[in-house]
């Protein structure tokens, strides 16, 4: 009894026909007949009987039937198991974040990774929240690792909130501090500091300005349009404050004075986003266990 006899079987009796089955199964339909045959001879029984128009499995066919449909699950879910392991083994993802979570966050999780499975390619795309949604809409993303509330909410994606920050002032130990030295800066004294700002389409752009008109003002900016590490360049040369997570604030090779925002202060809420009608590869899968068990205590880490 061979595999492929099984395969031709089923067909038939799903079909009650065996021309439409042999379209169904890619194949000529007397080279089907001919291998029904060579089952039914093995297994020393009719399986249909045969009448122009008209096919109807035999007490035989009832009985292999059930059975053969099992067999060819059985070797389905065979194939997927194997598949899902040679994917954990040489496999890819295509992992999406915004900039400063690939400079705070992603070098620790991506280390625990990688010295898990080794073999994975990972390939990673950075950009704003927007960008990333997009590209996870369109199938060339398979993880990404965004900004809540989303910029267009889509029923289309599923999000698995991961950890919340806060957000900081950073400024270069040379310049003036923002507000009072010593303490917490409110939003509203942020109005006589130039700032340094990010491109259009920043999650942290949109977050600050918006923070800012909310206290009655719109923020002067001494340069704009770059990304994160040039942010913290022009913060350190001391252009300006700039508003960042307080896990990125922290690095000690920046060198930067950070100071806390007064109560209520700003937060962000990052999330992990897949599309809802296509599950992750198992790779990615696994990364995003990763990203749920040890993204808080990196972040706690890098903030402490």
């Amino acid at each position: 009894m061979q595999f492929q006899q099984l395969q031709y079987f089923v067909a038939v009796a799903e079909t009650r026909h065996f021309t439409r089955a042999a379209e169904t199964v890619h194949v000529a339909q007397p080279s089907l007949s001919q291998q029904i045959r060579a089952l039914e001879r093995e297994l020393g029984a009719d399986l249909f009987q045969r009448a122009r128009g008209n096919i109807t499995l035999t007490d035989a066919g009832e009985a292999l039937l059930p059975l053969a449909r099992r067999i060819l699950a059985d070797a389905d879910t065979a194939r997927h198991e194997v598949m899902e392991l040679a994917q954990l083994r040489r496999g890819r993802v295509r992992l999406g974040a915004t900039p400063s979570l690939c400079t705070g966050l992603l070098p620790g999780v991506l280390r625990a990774f990688h010295d898990r499975y080794g073999g994975v390619q990972l390939l990673v795309e950075e950009g704003g929240s927007h960008d990333l949604v997009r590209h996870l809409a369109r199938g060339s993303l398979d993880l990404a690792l965004v900004v809540l509330p989303l910029p267009t909410p889509s029923p289309a994606l599923t999000t698995v909130e991961v950890l919340h920050e806060d957000l900081v002032v950073v400024s270069s130990p040379d310049a003036p501090a923002p507000g009072r030295r010593g303490r917490p800066v409110h939003i509203r004294e942020l109005e006589q500091t130039p700032l340094v700002m990010f491109r259009h389409g920043y999650d942290l752009r949109e977050l600050t300005v918006a923070a800012c008109r909310a206290e009655g003002f719109d923020p002067r900016f001494a340069v704009e349009g770059g990304e994160m590490d040039a942010v913290l360049g022009f913060v350190r040369a001391g252009l300006g404050a700039a508003v960042v997570p307080h896990m990125v604030a922290t690095r000690a090779e920046l060198g930067l004075r950070v100071t806390p925002l007064a109560s209520p202060g700003l937060k962000r809420t990052i999330a992990l986003a897949h599309r809802s009608d296509v599950a992750p590869p198992r790779a990615a899968r696994e990364l995003q266990q990763l990203v749920l068990a040890k993204a808080p205590q990196l972040a706690a880490r890098n903030s402490g």
